[in-house]
Protein backbone atom coordinates (compact mmCIF):
# COMPACT_ATOMS: atom_id res chain seq x y z
CA UNK A 1 0.00 0.00 0.00
CA UNK A 2 1.29 3.48 -0.80
CA UNK A 3 0.17 7.02 -0.13
CA UNK A 4 -2.08 7.10 -3.18
CA UNK A 5 -4.19 4.07 -2.22
CA UNK A 6 -7.76 5.10 -1.51
CA UNK A 7 -9.73 3.94 1.56
CA UNK A 8 -13.41 4.32 0.72
CA UNK A 9 -14.91 2.87 3.88
CA UNK A 10 -13.36 2.00 7.21
CA UNK A 11 -15.34 0.43 10.03
CA UNK A 12 -13.76 1.32 13.37
CA UNK A 13 -14.36 -0.70 16.54
CA UNK A 14 -13.21 0.20 20.02
CA UNK A 15 -11.98 -2.52 22.31
CA UNK A 16 -15.39 -3.14 23.86
CA UNK A 17 -17.22 -3.88 20.64
CA UNK A 18 -18.23 -0.35 19.64
CA UNK A 19 -18.28 0.41 15.94
CA UNK A 20 -17.96 3.53 13.82
CA UNK A 21 -18.21 3.70 10.03
CA UNK A 22 -15.83 6.34 8.72
CA UNK A 23 -16.41 7.15 5.04
CA UNK A 24 -13.66 8.62 2.89
CA UNK A 25 -14.72 10.24 -0.36
CA UNK A 26 -13.25 8.93 -3.61
CA UNK A 27 -9.84 10.40 -4.09
CA UNK A 28 -9.12 11.13 -0.43
CA UNK A 29 -5.91 9.40 0.53
CA UNK A 30 -4.63 8.12 3.84
CA UNK A 31 -1.53 10.20 3.28
CA UNK A 32 -3.71 13.33 3.49
CA UNK A 33 -4.64 12.59 7.11
CA UNK A 34 -2.63 14.47 9.75
CA UNK A 35 0.01 12.61 11.69
CA UNK A 36 -0.74 10.23 14.55
CA UNK A 37 1.54 7.26 14.95
CA UNK A 38 0.07 3.79 15.25
CA UNK A 39 1.82 2.37 18.32
CA UNK A 40 0.80 -1.22 17.59
CA UNK A 41 -0.87 -2.91 14.68
CA UNK A 42 -2.15 -6.48 14.79
CA UNK A 43 -4.06 -8.42 12.19
CA UNK A 44 -6.99 -10.40 13.64
CA UNK A 45 -7.99 -12.13 10.41
CA UNK A 46 -8.40 -11.19 6.76
CA UNK A 47 -9.23 -7.51 6.54
CA UNK A 48 -9.82 -6.85 10.26
CA UNK A 49 -7.00 -5.00 12.01
CA UNK A 50 -6.34 -3.83 15.56
CA UNK A 51 -4.53 -0.56 16.09
CA UNK A 52 -3.08 0.79 19.32
CA UNK A 53 -2.68 4.55 19.49
CA UNK A 54 -0.45 6.81 21.47
CA UNK A 55 -3.62 8.49 22.73
CA UNK A 56 -4.08 5.76 25.29
CA UNK A 57 -6.86 3.93 23.46
CA UNK A 58 -7.11 1.29 20.78
CA UNK A 59 -9.49 0.54 17.95
CA UNK A 60 -10.00 -2.07 15.28
CA UNK A 61 -10.94 -1.46 11.68
CA UNK A 62 -12.07 -3.38 8.66
CA UNK A 63 -11.36 -2.18 5.13
CA UNK A 64 -13.17 -2.87 1.89
CA UNK A 65 -10.03 -4.46 0.44
CA UNK A 66 -7.22 -6.47 1.99
CA UNK A 67 -4.35 -4.31 3.24
CA UNK A 68 -0.90 -5.88 3.75
CA UNK A 69 -0.18 -5.80 7.48
CA UNK A 70 3.51 -5.05 7.10
CA UNK A 71 2.80 -1.97 5.00
CA UNK A 72 -0.05 -0.80 7.19
CA UNK A 73 1.97 -1.00 10.40
CA UNK A 74 4.59 1.31 8.92
CA UNK A 75 2.07 4.07 8.26
CA UNK A 76 2.15 7.25 10.30
CA UNK A 77 -1.23 8.94 10.13
CA UNK A 78 -3.62 10.98 12.19
CA UNK A 79 -7.33 10.69 12.75
CA UNK A 80 -7.53 13.31 15.47
CA UNK A 81 -8.28 16.17 13.05
CA UNK A 82 -10.63 14.26 10.79
CA UNK A 83 -14.06 16.02 10.93
CA UNK A 84 -15.79 12.77 11.88
CA UNK A 85 -13.42 11.97 14.73
CA UNK A 86 -13.67 15.02 16.95
CA UNK A 87 -14.58 14.36 20.59
CA UNK A 88 -18.19 15.39 20.02
CA UNK A 89 -18.68 13.33 16.85
CA UNK A 90 -17.61 9.78 17.61
CA UNK A 91 -20.83 7.83 18.03
CA UNK A 92 -20.03 4.14 18.14
CA UNK A 93 -22.83 1.60 18.42
CA UNK A 94 -22.27 -1.51 20.48
CA UNK A 95 -23.92 -4.69 19.30
CA UNK A 96 -26.39 -4.21 22.16
CA UNK A 97 -27.37 -0.86 20.66
CA UNK A 98 -25.90 1.32 23.40
CA UNK A 99 -24.13 4.49 22.24
CA UNK A 100 -20.58 4.74 23.48
CA UNK A 101 -17.65 6.98 22.71
CA UNK A 102 -14.09 5.99 21.98
CA UNK A 103 -12.83 8.63 24.39
CA UNK A 104 -14.69 6.87 27.21
CA UNK A 105 -12.40 3.85 27.06
CA UNK A 106 -8.76 4.79 27.69
CA UNK A 107 -6.35 1.92 28.12
CA UNK A 108 -6.17 1.33 31.91
CA UNK A 109 -2.78 1.57 33.58
CA UNK A 110 -3.66 0.91 37.25
CA UNK A 111 -4.44 -2.43 38.87
CA UNK A 112 -7.84 -3.92 38.15
CA UNK A 113 -9.94 -6.02 40.50
CA UNK A 114 -12.29 -8.84 39.52
CA UNK A 115 -15.25 -6.48 39.16
CA UNK A 116 -13.35 -4.31 36.69
CA UNK A 117 -12.30 -7.28 34.57
CA UNK A 118 -15.85 -8.65 34.58
CA UNK A 119 -17.09 -5.31 33.28
CA UNK A 120 -14.65 -5.54 30.38
CA UNK A 121 -15.75 -9.12 29.62
CA UNK A 122 -19.37 -7.99 29.64
CA UNK A 123 -18.59 -5.14 27.24
CA UNK A 124 -16.80 -7.47 24.84
CA UNK A 125 -19.68 -9.97 24.82
CA UNK A 126 -22.82 -9.11 26.83
CA UNK A 127 -24.06 -12.12 28.78
CA UNK A 128 -27.59 -11.22 27.72
CA UNK A 129 -26.69 -12.68 24.31
CA UNK A 130 -26.31 -16.18 25.79
CA UNK A 131 -28.99 -18.79 25.27
CA UNK A 132 -31.59 -19.11 28.03
CA UNK A 133 -30.51 -22.68 28.88
CA UNK A 134 -26.84 -21.73 29.26
CA UNK A 135 -24.92 -21.19 32.51
CA UNK A 136 -22.72 -18.18 31.81
CA UNK A 137 -20.99 -15.47 33.79
CA UNK A 138 -19.05 -15.65 37.05
CA UNK A 139 -19.24 -19.24 38.32
CA UNK A 140 -16.69 -19.12 41.17
CA UNK A 141 -15.98 -15.97 43.17
CA UNK A 142 -13.15 -15.90 45.75
CA UNK A 143 -14.03 -14.60 49.21
CA UNK A 144 -10.96 -12.36 49.42
CA UNK A 145 -10.80 -9.63 46.74
CA UNK A 146 -7.40 -9.07 45.17
CA UNK A 147 -5.95 -7.40 42.07
CA UNK A 148 -6.19 -9.50 38.93
CA UNK A 149 -2.69 -10.10 37.60
CA UNK A 150 -3.00 -13.29 35.53
CA UNK A 151 -5.91 -14.52 33.38
CA UNK A 152 -5.92 -17.95 31.75
CA UNK A 153 -8.08 -18.54 28.67
CA UNK A 154 -9.22 -22.08 27.95
CA UNK A 155 -11.89 -23.80 25.90
CA UNK A 156 -12.49 -26.44 28.58
CA UNK A 157 -11.49 -26.44 32.23
CA UNK A 158 -9.99 -29.86 32.94
CA UNK A 159 -7.76 -31.13 35.74
CA UNK A 160 -4.70 -30.53 33.56
CA UNK A 161 -5.75 -26.94 32.88
CA UNK A 162 -6.40 -26.37 36.59
CA UNK A 163 -2.89 -27.65 37.36
CA UNK A 164 -1.58 -25.17 34.82
CA UNK A 165 -3.59 -22.34 36.38
CA UNK A 166 -2.35 -23.12 39.89
CA UNK A 167 1.26 -23.34 38.70
CA UNK A 168 1.10 -19.88 37.13
CA UNK A 169 -0.65 -18.31 40.15
CA UNK A 170 -3.68 -17.55 38.02
CA UNK A 171 -6.32 -15.19 39.45
CA UNK A 172 -9.07 -15.74 36.87
CA UNK A 173 -9.86 -18.60 34.51
CA UNK A 174 -12.02 -17.73 31.52
CA UNK A 175 -13.38 -21.08 30.38
CA UNK A 176 -15.44 -20.92 27.18
CA UNK A 177 -17.45 -23.98 28.21
CA UNK A 178 -18.98 -23.65 31.70
CA UNK A 179 -17.30 -26.26 33.96
CA UNK A 180 -20.25 -25.91 36.33
CA UNK A 181 -23.49 -26.49 34.47
CA UNK A 182 -25.90 -28.64 36.46
CA UNK A 183 -26.67 -27.83 40.12
CA UNK A 184 -24.60 -29.49 42.86
CA UNK A 185 -26.09 -30.68 46.15
CA UNK A 186 -22.64 -31.28 47.62
CA UNK A 187 -18.96 -30.78 46.78
CA UNK A 188 -17.11 -34.09 46.96
CA UNK A 189 -13.81 -35.40 45.66
CA UNK A 190 -15.38 -38.33 43.78
CA UNK A 191 -16.72 -36.08 40.99
CA UNK A 192 -14.15 -34.41 38.71
CA UNK A 193 -16.14 -31.19 38.21
CA UNK A 194 -16.74 -30.85 41.93
CA UNK A 195 -13.02 -31.33 42.51
CA UNK A 196 -12.33 -28.44 40.10
CA UNK A 197 -14.73 -26.20 41.98
CA UNK A 198 -13.10 -27.05 45.31
CA UNK A 199 -9.59 -26.43 43.97
CA UNK A 200 -10.65 -23.06 42.55
CA UNK A 201 -12.18 -22.03 45.86
CA UNK A 202 -9.14 -23.22 47.86
CA UNK A 203 -6.77 -21.43 45.50
CA UNK A 204 -8.76 -18.19 45.41
CA UNK A 205 -9.19 -18.54 41.62
CA UNK A 206 -12.26 -16.99 40.00
CA UNK A 207 -13.94 -18.84 37.12
CA UNK A 208 -15.91 -17.10 34.36
CA UNK A 209 -17.66 -18.69 31.39
CA UNK A 210 -19.02 -16.80 28.34
CA UNK A 211 -20.06 -19.80 26.18
CA UNK A 212 -23.00 -18.93 23.88
CA UNK A 213 -22.57 -15.18 24.40
CA UNK A 214 -19.28 -15.54 22.50
CA UNK A 215 -21.10 -17.58 19.85
CA UNK A 216 -23.78 -14.95 19.40
CA UNK A 217 -21.90 -11.66 19.58
CA UNK A 218 -20.91 -9.98 16.34
CA UNK A 219 -17.26 -10.77 15.64
CA UNK A 220 -17.44 -13.77 17.97
CA UNK A 221 -16.80 -17.48 17.59
CA UNK A 222 -19.17 -18.08 14.67
CA UNK A 223 -17.96 -15.07 12.70
CA UNK A 224 -14.40 -16.27 13.29
CA UNK A 225 -15.34 -19.79 12.15
CA UNK A 226 -17.04 -18.73 8.93
CA UNK A 227 -14.13 -16.37 8.24
CA UNK A 228 -11.99 -19.42 7.54
CA UNK A 229 -13.78 -19.78 4.23
CA UNK A 230 -12.82 -16.31 3.07
CA UNK A 231 -14.85 -13.17 2.51
CA UNK A 232 -18.54 -13.23 1.73
CA UNK A 233 -21.93 -11.78 2.56
CA UNK A 234 -22.56 -13.10 6.09
CA UNK A 235 -25.94 -13.29 7.79
CA UNK A 236 -27.12 -14.66 11.15
CA UNK A 237 -29.06 -17.94 11.14
CA UNK A 238 -30.87 -17.53 14.47
CA UNK A 239 -31.31 -13.83 15.19
CA UNK A 240 -30.70 -12.52 18.72
CA UNK A 241 -33.13 -10.00 20.16
CA UNK A 242 -32.99 -7.40 22.89
CA UNK A 243 -33.16 -8.87 26.37
CA UNK A 244 -35.23 -6.03 27.82
CA UNK A 245 -38.49 -6.62 29.72
CA UNK A 246 -41.18 -8.37 27.70
CA UNK A 247 -43.89 -5.96 26.53
CA UNK A 248 -47.49 -6.36 25.43
CA UNK A 249 -49.71 -4.27 23.16
CA UNK A 250 -53.33 -3.70 24.27
CA UNK A 251 -55.65 -2.35 21.59
CA UNK A 252 -59.16 -1.25 22.53
CA UNK A 253 -61.93 1.20 21.63
CA UNK A 254 -63.32 4.12 23.66
CA UNK A 255 -66.58 5.70 22.49
CA UNK A 256 -65.68 9.24 23.54
CA UNK A 257 -63.02 11.39 25.21
CA UNK A 258 -64.63 11.12 28.63
CA UNK A 259 -64.39 7.34 28.61
CA UNK A 260 -60.76 7.50 27.48
CA UNK A 261 -59.88 10.00 30.20
CA UNK A 262 -61.54 7.83 32.85
CA UNK A 263 -59.60 4.73 31.82
CA UNK A 264 -56.38 6.72 31.57
CA UNK A 265 -56.75 7.97 35.13
CA UNK A 266 -57.13 4.41 36.40
CA UNK A 267 -54.21 3.12 34.35
CA UNK A 268 -51.96 5.87 35.71
CA UNK A 269 -52.36 4.35 39.17
CA UNK A 270 -50.63 1.13 38.05
CA UNK A 271 -47.06 0.83 39.35
CA UNK A 272 -44.58 1.61 36.57
CA UNK A 273 -47.21 3.33 34.40
CA UNK A 274 -44.77 6.16 33.70
CA UNK A 275 -43.03 3.73 31.32
CA UNK A 276 -46.22 2.86 29.41
CA UNK A 277 -46.59 3.99 25.81
CA UNK A 278 -50.05 5.11 24.73
CA UNK A 279 -51.47 6.55 21.53
CA UNK A 280 -55.02 7.16 20.32
CA UNK A 281 -56.54 7.77 16.90
CA UNK A 282 -60.02 9.23 16.47
CA UNK A 283 -62.24 7.11 14.22
CA UNK A 284 -65.08 8.22 11.92
CA UNK A 285 -67.74 7.81 14.61
CA UNK A 286 -65.92 10.12 17.02
CA UNK A 287 -64.53 7.36 19.22
CA UNK A 288 -60.88 6.66 20.01
CA UNK A 289 -58.85 3.64 18.87
CA UNK A 290 -56.30 3.26 21.67
CA UNK A 291 -52.92 1.51 21.52
CA UNK A 292 -51.34 0.87 24.93
CA UNK A 293 -47.96 -0.84 25.44
CA UNK A 294 -47.02 -2.07 28.92
CA UNK A 295 -44.58 -4.57 30.41
CA UNK A 296 -45.51 -8.06 31.57
CA UNK A 297 -45.58 -7.11 35.26
CA UNK A 298 -48.30 -4.55 34.62
CA UNK A 299 -50.32 -6.59 32.13
CA UNK A 300 -52.74 -8.17 34.60
CA UNK A 301 -53.57 -4.86 36.29
CA UNK A 302 -54.13 -3.11 32.95
CA UNK A 303 -56.38 -5.89 31.65
CA UNK A 304 -58.47 -5.86 34.83
CA UNK A 305 -59.16 -2.15 34.34
CA UNK A 306 -60.07 -2.54 30.68
CA UNK A 307 -62.40 -5.56 31.09
CA UNK A 308 -64.41 -3.58 33.64
CA UNK A 309 -65.40 -1.22 30.80
CA UNK A 310 -67.92 -2.72 28.35
CA UNK A 311 -66.63 -0.89 25.27
CA UNK A 312 -62.96 -1.50 25.99
CA UNK A 313 -63.60 -5.12 27.01
CA UNK A 314 -65.54 -5.93 23.85
CA UNK A 315 -62.84 -4.57 21.56
CA UNK A 316 -59.77 -5.60 23.58
CA UNK A 317 -56.98 -7.29 21.62
CA UNK A 318 -53.71 -8.31 23.34
CA UNK A 319 -50.51 -9.16 21.47
CA UNK A 320 -46.93 -9.72 22.57
CA UNK A 321 -44.48 -7.13 21.28
CA UNK A 322 -41.46 -8.71 19.63
CA UNK A 323 -38.17 -7.51 21.05
CA UNK A 324 -36.02 -5.53 18.59
CA UNK A 325 -33.30 -7.56 16.86
CA UNK A 326 -29.62 -7.09 17.70
CA UNK A 327 -28.18 -6.84 14.23
CA UNK A 328 -25.18 -9.08 13.60
CA UNK A 329 -25.81 -11.12 16.76
CA UNK A 330 -27.27 -14.59 17.11
CA UNK A 331 -26.44 -18.25 16.68
CA UNK A 332 -24.89 -19.63 13.49
CA UNK A 333 -23.80 -17.87 10.32
CA UNK A 334 -24.54 -18.23 6.61
CA UNK A 335 -21.98 -16.90 4.14
CA UNK A 336 -22.49 -16.35 0.43
CA UNK A 337 -18.86 -16.51 -0.65
CA UNK A 338 -17.40 -13.72 -2.75
CA UNK A 339 -15.28 -16.34 -4.49
CA UNK A 340 -16.79 -19.86 -4.68
CA UNK A 341 -14.33 -22.69 -4.06
CA UNK A 342 -14.30 -26.44 -4.57
CA UNK A 343 -15.14 -28.79 -1.73
CA UNK A 344 -11.50 -29.88 -1.74
CA UNK A 345 -10.31 -26.28 -1.38
CA UNK A 346 -12.85 -25.67 1.38
CA UNK A 347 -11.41 -28.59 3.34
CA UNK A 348 -7.88 -27.24 2.99
CA UNK A 349 -8.99 -23.75 4.02
CA UNK A 350 -10.61 -25.06 7.18
CA UNK A 351 -7.63 -27.26 8.05
CA UNK A 352 -5.44 -24.17 7.91
CA UNK A 353 -7.92 -21.99 9.78
CA UNK A 354 -8.45 -24.51 12.59
CA UNK A 355 -4.83 -25.67 12.69
CA UNK A 356 -5.79 -29.31 12.20
CA UNK A 357 -4.13 -32.02 10.10
CA UNK A 358 -7.40 -33.91 9.61
CA UNK A 359 -11.11 -33.18 9.24
CA UNK A 360 -14.10 -35.43 8.64
CA UNK A 361 -15.95 -34.88 5.37
CA UNK A 362 -19.28 -36.18 4.12
CA UNK A 363 -19.96 -35.40 0.47
CA UNK A 364 -23.48 -34.35 -0.39
CA UNK A 365 -25.55 -36.47 -2.77
CA UNK A 366 -24.24 -36.11 -6.34
CA UNK A 367 -21.33 -33.99 -5.09
CA UNK A 368 -17.60 -34.56 -5.62
CA UNK A 369 -14.42 -32.98 -4.27
CA UNK A 370 -14.49 -30.70 -7.31
CA UNK A 371 -18.05 -29.49 -6.75
CA UNK A 372 -18.36 -25.75 -6.19
CA UNK A 373 -19.21 -24.34 -2.78
CA UNK A 374 -21.02 -21.01 -3.04
CA UNK A 375 -22.86 -20.95 0.30
CA UNK A 376 -21.64 -22.11 3.71
CA UNK A 377 -23.61 -22.51 6.96
CA UNK A 378 -21.59 -22.77 10.16
CA UNK A 379 -22.22 -23.20 13.86
CA UNK A 380 -19.42 -23.80 16.35
CA UNK A 381 -19.60 -26.82 18.64
CA UNK A 382 -22.58 -29.10 18.22
CA UNK A 383 -24.40 -27.09 15.58
CA UNK A 384 -26.96 -29.39 14.01
CA UNK A 385 -29.91 -27.77 15.79
CA UNK A 386 -28.95 -24.40 14.27
CA UNK A 387 -27.84 -25.29 10.74
CA UNK A 388 -30.14 -28.25 10.07
CA UNK A 389 -32.59 -27.37 7.31
CA UNK A 390 -30.58 -24.34 6.15
CA UNK A 391 -30.10 -24.41 2.38
CA UNK A 392 -26.35 -24.32 1.77
CA UNK A 393 -23.71 -26.15 -0.27
CA UNK A 394 -21.62 -26.89 2.82
CA UNK A 395 -22.16 -27.25 6.57
CA UNK A 396 -19.24 -26.66 8.95
CA UNK A 397 -19.55 -27.52 12.64
CA UNK A 398 -17.81 -29.47 15.36
CA UNK A 399 -20.08 -32.48 15.59
CA UNK A 400 -23.33 -33.90 14.23
CA UNK A 401 -24.99 -37.23 14.84
CA UNK A 402 -24.85 -40.00 12.25
CA UNK A 403 -28.46 -39.45 11.21
CA UNK A 404 -28.12 -35.67 11.10
CA UNK A 405 -25.23 -36.07 8.64
CA UNK A 406 -27.32 -38.48 6.53
CA UNK A 407 -30.16 -35.94 6.40
CA UNK A 408 -27.82 -33.20 5.17
CA UNK A 409 -26.11 -35.42 2.62
CA UNK A 410 -29.46 -36.56 1.19
CA UNK A 411 -30.24 -32.93 0.34
CA UNK A 412 -26.97 -32.47 -1.54
CA UNK A 413 -25.20 -30.61 1.28
CA UNK A 414 -21.64 -31.60 2.11
CA UNK A 415 -20.56 -31.62 5.77
CA UNK A 416 -17.23 -30.82 7.43
CA UNK A 417 -16.80 -31.92 11.07
CA UNK A 418 -13.79 -30.92 13.17
CA UNK A 419 -14.82 -32.43 16.55
CA UNK A 420 -16.59 -30.21 19.04
CA UNK A 421 -14.01 -27.98 20.68
CA UNK A 422 -11.75 -27.80 17.62
CA UNK A 423 -14.38 -25.60 16.00
CA UNK A 424 -14.11 -23.13 18.91
CA UNK A 425 -10.61 -23.18 20.38
CA UNK A 426 -8.92 -21.03 17.74
CA UNK A 427 -11.05 -18.04 18.74
CA UNK A 428 -9.15 -17.80 22.03
CA UNK A 429 -6.21 -16.17 20.24
CA UNK A 430 -8.53 -13.55 18.74
CA UNK A 431 -10.16 -12.88 22.09
CA UNK A 432 -6.80 -12.59 23.82
CA UNK A 433 -5.90 -9.68 21.53
CA UNK A 434 -9.17 -7.91 22.25
CA UNK A 435 -8.93 -8.49 25.98
CA UNK A 436 -5.34 -7.26 26.15
CA UNK A 437 -6.42 -4.03 24.44
CA UNK A 438 -8.91 -3.30 27.23
CA UNK A 439 -7.04 -4.40 30.35
CA UNK A 440 -4.39 -2.76 32.48
CA UNK A 441 -0.78 -3.29 31.44
CA UNK A 442 -0.22 -5.07 34.76
CA UNK A 443 -2.44 -8.01 33.70
CA UNK A 444 -1.04 -11.00 31.82
CA UNK A 445 -3.47 -12.89 29.57
CA UNK A 446 -2.38 -16.41 28.61
CA UNK A 447 -3.92 -19.20 26.53
CA UNK A 448 -3.84 -22.65 28.07
CA UNK A 449 -1.23 -25.01 26.66
CA UNK A 450 -2.95 -28.03 28.24
CA UNK A 451 -6.38 -27.48 26.74
CA UNK A 452 -7.20 -29.80 23.85
CA UNK A 453 -10.08 -31.73 22.36
CA UNK A 454 -10.38 -35.14 24.12
CA UNK A 455 -10.71 -36.94 20.77
CA UNK A 456 -7.57 -37.64 18.74
CA UNK A 457 -7.19 -39.28 15.33
CA UNK A 458 -4.90 -42.32 15.72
Amino acid sequence: MNGNDVLRNITFSCCVGCQLLLPFSRGSCISNLPSLMFVTCREFSGRLFHLGFNLGCSISFKTSTFLPIAQLSALSCSLSHHPLLSASRIPALRSAGVIRYLSDFPHPTANMDLKGVLEVLEQLAPLSLAESWDNVGLLVEPSEPRPIKTILLTNDLTAAVMDEAVAMNCDLIVSYHPPLFRPFKRLLQKDWKQRLAVRAIEGGIAIFSPHTSWDSVEGGVNDWLVGGMGSGKVSVLSQAHSSGPQKHRLEFLCVNDEELNSLSEQIRLIEGSENFQCSAIRNESGGQQVNLICNSLALTAAVQILVSNPHASGSLNITQVQQPPLLGCGQGRLSVLDEPVSVSTAVQKMKTHLGLPHLRLALGDQQTLDSLVKTVAVCAGSGASVIQGVKADLYITGEMSHHEVLDAVSKGTSVILSDHSNSERGFLAVFKQRLNACLADTITVAISQKDQDPLQVV
